[in-house]
């Protein structure tokens, strides 16, 4: 099944059979950042036909991603965005059903921020890769540290263990992922074949190793899943044993992870010819599969391993970083920065009153 992209975004878009009415089933679109292109991809289900819905905004360097109830933030190059859907229950405009309208910034610096989440108490906290820490958007200052790891000496601007996935489990950040233990600037790509770790937040314990520069860890439904993404891997960790158990191998470098239902979707990456992904164990399976690297979604089903659906992405856009769920939001929208719809979207707060 073939889409008909906006015209702005040079991309095509192949999908499995049954993708979109999966997605119509869902009740929900999915949300893409592809910081490469400078992209925010929705892709929903179109209400009138059985094609996919798409959806695009240009941003600066999109990463982590977040939502909670009709906020949505976006983690950019030195800015974190909050976007709020204006439209109410049942209201439509345009075809959309959801219009995320930017209300708020934290500007943050450079941060090369990675995964984010919201608290119980709706504070945004993320994953602060350029400090090596988990930290909490500030009113006052570019961030606010509130916890690193215990091989981390000192906060310092200099990505020493690639500190990128953050997991957050009732309300609170639980795990985090880094691709190496390391505790000088940049040790961590000495590390990138089998030095990453998955870190317990409240412990400070390492609750598995040997990984190949995890990410996008998640806790779903009980259990702590990870993507194992130098090999290639997605899979769940045994917090008993602290072993990690492969569910399905991936035909791309995983990053990106949600949940709906059963059902894990996974985004995935053509890696680059540079340092960082150069030498992987993913490109030796790869070759032993005849395959090469695909850029898109992966739906892969909890219970059997199996990849149920698929979306592949063509052209522009070959690299991929976070996937999120919009429930509720089968076609949305998105205000952009960069023409005149900005200026004219205007909304009041509350019912209102005669002066």
């Amino acid at each position: 099944m073939k889409s008909t992209p906006a015209p702005s975004v040079k991309l095509e878009l192949f999908a499995s059979r049954q993708f979109v009415s999966w997605l119509k089933e869902a009740g929900c679109s999915i949300a893409l950042s592809t910081y490469q292109s400078g992209k925010v991809l929705f892709i929903g289900a179109n209400s009138e036909t059985d094609r996919i819905s798409v959806f695009e905004r240009s941003l600066d360097r999109p990463m982590g991603m977040a939502v909670s109830g009709n906020r949505l933030a976006i983690a950019s190059l030195y800015q974190i965005y909050t976007f709020i859907d204006a439209l109410g229950e049942g209201e439509s405009t345009k075809g959309a059903d959801a219009v995320y309208v930017p209300q708020m910034s934290h500007f943050t610096g450079d941060l090369d921020v990675h995964d984010m989440g919201y608290t119980a108490d709706g504070k945004l906290v993320f994953a602060n890769t350029l400090f090596s820490c988990i930290s909490e958007v500030s009113e006052t200052h570019s961030f606010k540290p509130l916890w690193k790891p215990s091989f981390i000496s000192r906060l310092a601007a200099e990505d020493r263990c690639h500190l990128n996935g953050l997991a957050m489990r009732d309300g609170r950040p639980a795990y985090a992922t880094a691709v190496g233990k390391g505790d000088m600037a940049d040790s961590w790509r000495d590390a990138r074949v089998e030095g990453g770790v998955v870190l317990d937040v409240e412990s400070g314990d390492i609750v598995c190793q040997g990984l190949s520069m995890p990410h996008s860890p998640r806790w779903h439904d009980g259990r702590l899943y990870v993507l194992n993404s130098g090999q290639g891997e997605f899979g769940r960790i045994d917090l008993v044993s602290g072993k990690f158990e492969p569910i399905a191998f991936l035909p791309g470098y995983a990053r990106g992870l949600t949940f709906l239902d059963h059902h894990a979707v996974i985004g995935l990456s053509a890696p680059r010819e540079n340092r960082t992904f150069h030498g992987l164990p993913l490109q030796d399976r790869l070759d032993a599969q005849g395959m090469k690297p695909r850029c898109g979604v992966q739906v892969v089903d909890l219970g059997t391993g199996d990849v149920a659906h698929w979306l592949t992405i063509e052209g522009i856009v070959t690299e991929l970083y976070d996937v999120i769920a919009l429930a509720g939001r089968r076609s949305p929208s998105m205000i952009g920065f960069k023409s005149d719809e900005i200026r004219r979207v205007i909304s009041m707060d509350g019912p209102g009153r005669s002066l």
